[in-house]
């Protein structure tokens, strides 16, 4: 098993680098070369930048995760496309995506581009919360 964080604004990579780290997991971040870091990381973490193209951390990672990988994403068309080659995907937030729950995520994602496409100005994600944080802790745990 490894971890894949579609790291580019990932704001738990901490929690996800210090539990697999209890369980020996490997964690492999996929980030943009534009958030290019000289942080330096546990032995059991790797880095690997991808061009700043849309979706280049999308795909490096679809490339590289296995069945039974887990995959940290806020991006709904990376979990549908993990789901299927049979990752455990997580939400930052705390919710695990599902093969129940995707369809209706990819719709809301539809209508949402849909609206600011016809002019209709929407709010950003809500900024994460120590609750939310608490909450992918538990989640995450319950993974590794």
């Amino acid at each position: 098993m490894k971890i894949y964080v579609d790291a580019d604004a990932c704001p738990v990579k901490d929690i996800i680098i210090a539990e697999a780290g209890k369980k020996s997991i490997p964690v492999v971040l996929v980030t943009s070369i534009s958030h290019f870091s000289l942080k330096a990381y546990p032995d059991w973490v790797e880095t690997i930048y991808v061009d700043t193209g849309a979706d280049a951390a999308d795909y490096r990672i679809m490339k590289l995760a296995a069945k039974k990988d887990i995959v940290v994403t806020q991006d709904y068309g990376l979990a549908s496309l993990a789901l299927a080659k049979g990752c455990y995907v997580l939400h930052h937030k705390g919710f695990a995506y599902t093969n129940d729950n995707i369809d209706q995520l990819l719709q809301s994602r539809y209508l949402s581009a849909k609206e600011r496409r016809s002019g209709k100005h929407s709010k950003g994600p809500k900024a994460l919360t120590e609750e939310d944080r608490q909450k992918f802790l538990e989640l995450f745990q319950k993974y590794v």
